[in-house]
């Protein structure tokens, strides 16, 4: 078996841990439930399974589609998230991990693909709802 490896992936594995790192160092600071290792290993994750579907399951005439593991990224996301929410009295916790979780596996396809600025970009999106949509939410009580 011929071993086949491009620098590029691993550069596109490594952005995407430091962008989960940057997201999970927020949240650990928060002192919320999933930090820091955590949602470098969404983006590490999400990112190597995006980088496999495009590179390792690719056959000549065949009709392989790469999105189809995408889509199981998705749906595996999602039972991660939802280990995350859980009910305490009449309050609902743990959702904005369970988001936030959601749109790092994002992330972190996007630049297992190769989109360097969308994931970057994304990244100061998501961090900017979860620490300036927090203050916001202080001061409002």
């Amino acid at each position: 078996m011929e071993v086949n490896f491009n620098w590029e992936w691993l550069l596109r594995l490594l952005v995407a841990a430091l962008l989960g790192a940057l997201i999970g160092w927020e949240r650990e600071q928060a002192q919320r439930p999933a930090g820091l290792r955590t949602y470098m290993l969404v983006a590490f994750g999400s990112a190597l399974f995006t980088v496999l579907s495009i590179t390792a399951f690719v056959s000549s005439g065949s009709t392989i589609d790469p999105g189809r593991i995408a889509a199981q990224v998705v749906v595996g996301i999602g039972f991660l998230g939802a280990g995350t929410v859980y009910r305490e009295g009449d309050v609902v916790r743990g959702l904005t991990t369970a988001a936030g979780l959601w749109a790092m596996a994002a992330i972190g396809m996007a630049v297992g693909v190769g989109q360097y600025l969308l994931g970057m970009i994304s990244t100061g999106i998501v961090l900017s709802i979860l620490v300036l949509v927090r203050l916001f939410e202080r001061r409002k009580k």
